[in-house]
């Protein structure tokens, strides 16, 4: 793996769900060489409480957890990312910022966990297995050991394989 460091931007509307998860997860997974981050172009304000609870479920401290607005991720003295990876499809659908150092970009859409409705324990499986789909593409890129010009395809690789 690369010595220097990789920063990883997760993208979502709301910035609540789908982009919390994922950020935690290669929060934990990344060791001291990726550093994760998430935001939303509509941020909810807060994250979904079952998002946090399952993050919590795999021993993730959520205190990082918060939800921001992406354009925090464009100011200059914003941190260089060296990938933008949108975990939902409205969110790769919209006018993103221009983001400084034009990191690479992929598209890892998953379908959103906070629609669903029913009972407590159906909510909370269907952050499950949207906390393993993220874990299983994060653990693809991560065993692929990106540097910083190998990262874009990478991930642009994996949101090409079937996970469910």
């Amino acid at each position: 793996m690369s010595s220097s460091n990789l920063n990883v931007l997760f993208l979502c509307t709301g910035n609540s769900a789908r982009s919390i998860i994922a950020e935690g997860i290669l929060r934990k997974l990344g060791g001291e060489t990726f550093f994760s981050y998430s935001a939303g172009s509509q941020p909810a304000g807060k994250p979904n409480p079952y998002a946090l609870a399952v993050l919590r479920n795999h021993g993730i401290d959520v205190s990082f957890a918060r939800s921001k607005r992406w354009d925090e991720f464009a100011d200059s003295d914003a941190p260089k990312m060296d990938l933008i990876i949108t975990v939902c499809d409205n969110a790769a659908g919209e006018t993103c910022p221009v983001w400084p150092g034009h990191p690479s970009m992929a598209h890892w859409g998953v379908p959103d966990p906070a629609t669903v409705q029913g009972s407590r324990k159906d909510i909370l499986a269907t952050f499950q297995r949207t906390y393993l789909e993220m874990e299983t593409r994060i653990n693809m890129l991560l065993e692929a050991k990106p540097t910083a010009k190998t990262i874009g395809d990478l991930a642009r690789s994996i949101s090409q394989v079937a996970i469910r």
